[in-house]
C-alpha cells in the first residue's frame, strides 16, 4: 500500500524495505547515516538492520521531547561533519515524532540540505509526523518554534514496530487519529471511539495517513485548509509545554495533552462556532474514557493561558483556534475570550 503526497510517498508493510533498498541503490549516496534515540536503538534498530541491505553509520540522541532542542542538533551536525557526511549523503530517521521532526530539521539544514527518509516507530509518528514535511525543534518549552517544511524522500510505515510501544505511547498516537475523524469524517470518529487494540488498528493507520495527506496536498504551506490539522493543538500544546517544565508536574505525552486540548476546544466550539452541546459532551466522554483525567488548579490554568501568546498559529497578536461547527466540519482562525477559556477548563473537569 502507498499513499502519495505532493513530493513524497508513504509506503506500508514489509515490502517498504525493498523500496528503501532500491532507493538507496538508485541514488548512489556517498554515505548513509541512521539516527535513532536510545530507546529505538535498543528496540527498533535490530529489526531495521535485518531488512536493510546497505552499509550505514549510526547516530544516537537522547529520547524525549525535552531533547528536541538546538543543542541536540548541534551535536548531530558535529557528528555528521566528523564522520564525513557531504551533500550527497542520506539521513534515515528511525523513531517517534521527536526523532523524525528533529532529524528532518538536521538534514534540511546540514550542508544547506541533504536527503532524508523517515521510518516512524510510534503510532503518533506513523499517523501524524509521517505526512506533511514539518520538521523542527522546540524553543525552551515552546513547541515547534523553529523549523522547515520539507517532505522526506520517502516514509516507511512498518507496523511491526507497534509491538515495541508502551500502552501510553499507543494512546498518545490514537488521539491524532480521533482528531482526523473530528475534522473530516464523523463516521471515522465513531469507528475509533471504542478504542481499538493494536491488532485492530492496522487498516485505520493507512486511512489516517490518507486523511492527513489529502489535507496537506491542498495546502502544503498552511495558508488555509491545512490549519484544520491543528484542532486541539492551540490549548493542547500550551498544556503540554506547561507540564513539560513546571515543577511537581508529571510530563504529559503529546497525545494526552492534545486530547485535553480537543475537549477544551470542543467547548469553545459550542460558544463560538455553533457545535451542539450534545456533540461537545460526546467528544468529552470519548476522550475521558481513553485518557487519564488531569486536575487543573487556578495557577496552572493561568500559566497555560499565558503560554497561548507564543502559539505559532497566532496572527497580529491574536490567539487563533481551529474549532468545529459540527463533527467533520472545522473552521479556522477563530478567536475566544479568556473568560470562555476559563469556562472550557470547567467543562473539562466537571
Amino acid at each position: 500500500m502507498v499513499v502519495k503526497t505532493k513530493y513524497s510517498e508513504v509506503l506500508f508493510g514489509a515490502d517498504c524495505w525493498d523500496a528503501l533498498n532500491s532507493c538507496v541503490k538508485a541514488n548512489a549516496y556517498s554515505a548513509v547515516f541512521v539516527l535513532t534515540d536510545n530507546n529505538t536503538s535498543l528496540h527498533c534498530l535490530p529489526h531495521a538492520r535485518s531488512n536493510i541491505q546497505f552499509d550505514f553509520k549510526t547516530l544516537e540522541m537522547q529520547a524525549g521531547e525535552e531533547n528536541k532542542h538546538i543543542q541536540s542538533c548541534v551535536s548531530l551536525w558535529d557528528s555528521l561533519s566528523e564522520m564525513g557526511a557531504d551533500r550527497k549523503s542520506l539521513l534515515i530517521n528511525i523513531g517517534g515524532g521527536v526523532v523524525t521532526d528533529l532529524g528532518g530539521f538536521v538534514a534540511c539544514t546540514f550542508k544547506r540540505g541533504i536527503d532524508f527518509i523517515n521510518i516512524p516507530t510510534s503510532l503518533l509518528a506513523m499517523v501524524d509526523a509521517s505526512v506533511g514535511g514539518k520538521t523542527g525543534i522546540d524553543l525552551g518549552a515552546l513547541k515547534n518554534q523553529v523549523g522547515i517544511i520539507r517532505e522526506p524522500k520517502m516514509v516507511l510505515v512498518d507496523t511491526d514496530f507497534l509491538g515495541t510501544l508502551p500502552d501510553s505511547e499507543y494512546r498518545s498516537g490514537y488521539a491524532e487519529m480521533l482528531k482526523h475523524g473530528l475534522i473530516q469524517e464523523p463516521a471515522y470518529f465513531e469507528a475509533l471511539s471504542g478504542f481499538l487494540s493494536k491488532e485492530e488498528i492496522l487498516p485505520h493507520i493507512h486511512h489516517s495517513v490518507g486523511v492527513k495527506a489529502k489535507v496537506v496536498a491542498a495546502d502544503i504551506d498552511e495558508q488555509g485548509l491545512r490549519k484544520i490539522l491543528n484542532f486541539g493543538h492551540t490549548l493542547g500544546h500550551a498544556v503540554e509545554s506547561h507540564f513539560l517544565t513546571a515543577q511537581n508536574k508529571t510530563r504529559l505525552l503529546h497525545g494526552e495533552a492534545i486530547a485535553i486540548g480537543m475537549i477544551l476546544e470542543a467547548f469553545l466550539s459550542v460558544k463560538v462556532s455553533g457545535l451542539s452541546p450534545d456533540k461537545a459532551r460526546e467528544i468529552k466522554s470519548v476522550f475521558h474514557a481513553i485518557y487519564p483525567k488531569i486536575s487543573f488548579d487556578k495557577d496552572t490554568i493561568t500559566a497555560v493561558i499565558k503560554l497561548l501568546t507564543h502559539d505559532k498559529k497566532n496572527e497580529n497578536g491574536n490567539v487563533l483556534f481551529v474549532l468545529l461547527k459540527s463533527i467533520g466540519e472545522p473552521v479556522w482562525n477563530q478567536s475566544a475570550s479568556e473568560e470562555l477559556i476559563l469556562e472550557a477548563f470547567d467543562f473539562y473537569q466537571n
